[in-house]
């Protein structure tokens, strides 16, 4: 039997569908139980500098499914080609049963990622919430913290706003009482929970603006050891990321702060496996608390699940 095949809007049908935090949950919990597999991602370099591609990897037993979303980076003269698409293979047939457009399932799962932390790490009486970038990711981010906390307040900094009425008035509608900043210092100062969401190599905020206790999240992107994030702020936080298997080898910080400020692997004081199975210390008040998110073949592997059984179920 061939496989099925989903494009972006296809895909974009059916995630409404999907429960992205449990979803996420779940998979996160089995691989606390051994129940699934994350290898490391590779990242295969083209030839003459033409571009790359990364291949996340995954095996989910309860599923049945193992598979791998590539993403590559084709460099073309007036901009880059991005794209990427997830391949589910059936555990017991060995045969491929999903090929889809993984470009929304990414951004759901950074998202969807983001936010677990959220809920598991930032203050339960949170109230001030600081977003940096306003693309789709960010707003991603916003939709899916938006009900996690009773937020007071939310800012919003990022340069594409400055000129841009349009995207300007899409932040507004969907979160009537934001605040537009004139600069990401003034976003993140006394901030409770700060979201990083931008495709930025080089930090984005001043680590001196963020108070103890406060939550910072950051994301990935393509560039070569790209960091949200002075690497030396690893040193004054309490540190935690998606799995410490594989994130402290290639987030840029991380590998940054290992190489040139003596900060260590083993001062991780937890991932996202441990904390669902609350098998690793909780973050306290007395310093800012990091969560850095890689992305991991897994996350893709069970968002692309729920999305084949939600195509199933609806043909059926």
């Amino acid at each position: 039997m061939l496989p099925t095949i989903l494009n972006e809007s296809a895909v974009a049908k059916l995630l409404p569908r999907i429960d992205v935090q449990t979803t996420l949950r779940n998979m996160f919990a089995e691989l606390a139980a051994k129940k699934a597999v994350q290898p490391a991602q590779t990242t295969t370099l083209f030839p003459n500098s033409k571009g790359d591609v990364i291949t996340y990897q995954g095996v989910l037993e309860k599923g049945n499914v193992f598979g791998a979303k590539l993403s590559p980076y084709i460099a073309g003269e007036a901009h880059a080609t991005v794209t990427a698409w997830t391949c589910l293979m059936s555990m017991q047939t060995g045969q491929p049963i999903l090929l889809c457009d993984s470009s929304m399932l990414t951004t759901e799962r950074t998202a969807g990622t983001t936010a677990l932390a959220v809920d598991l790490l930032s203050k339960r009486d949170s109230k001030v919430l600081t977003i940096i970038g306003s693309g789709e990711i960010a707003f991603a981010h916003w939709k899916h913290v938006e009900k996690l906390r009773d937020w007071s307040e939310v800012r919003l900094w990022s340069p594409q706003l400055r000129d841009n009425a349009d995207k300007r008035q899409k932040w507004s509608n969907a979160c009537p009482h934001i605040k537009f900043t004139d600069s990401a210092e003034i976003a993140a100062k006394d901030a409770d929970v700060i979201l990083l969401c931008t495709s930025s190599g080089k930090p984005v905020i001043d680590t001196v603006e963020i108070s103890d206790g406060a939550l910072v999240t950051s994301i990935s992107t393509n560039i070569k050891h790209a960091h949200e994030v002075p690497p030396e702020f690893l040193n004054q936080s309490q540190v935690y990321c998606d799995y410490r298997e594989t994130t402290p080898d290639s987030a840029g910080e991380m590998v940054i702060a290992k190489r040139d400020h003596n900060w260590n692997t083993d001062d991780l004081m937890g991932d996202l496996p441990e904390l669902v199975s609350k098998q690793c210390a909780m973050p306290n008040r007395t310093s800012p608390v990091f969560f850095r998110s890689l992305g991991l073949g897994l996350e893709d592997i069970a968002i692309a699940n729920e999305i084949y059984i939600s195509h199933t179920n609806q043909q059926g």
